[in-house]
């Protein structure tokens, strides 16, 4: 966890709001510090992100359950976070277009 911080604070914040918040979750669930609800813990830190800097809260739906966890295993395995920026940005996407829809 202390790396993952460290990380955050440096390296982490040089990068884009999306890609920062998504790298947060993917390391955290990669460290799994807790017995139970580290994906739900995951998923809260990778809104939080995402609401300081002025987006939406993001819901990864059941039917991208499979490309969740393949993006999520290429990311641990390979170090290659990409598939899971763009899931990521794909929610995020559908998120703004809910607030676009309301307001228009």
């Amino acid at each position: 966890m202390e790396e993952l911080i460290n990380w955050y604070y440096d390296k982490g914040s040089t990068l884009h709001t999306i890609e920062r918040a998504a790298r947060l979750h993917t390391d955290f669930v990669k460290i799994h510090p807790f017995i139970d609800g580290n994906g739900r813990t995951a998923r809260i830190l990778l809104n939080f992100e995402l609401i300081k800097a002025g987006y939406p809260i993001i819901i990864i739906r059941n039917e991208d359950r499979v490309k969740y966890y393949e993006s999520l295993d290429k990311a641990h395995t390979t170090d290659n976070y990409s598939d899971f920026i763009d899931l990521v940005s794909a929610s995020l996407n559908r998120s703004l277009d809910i607030y676009l829809d309301i307001i228009n």
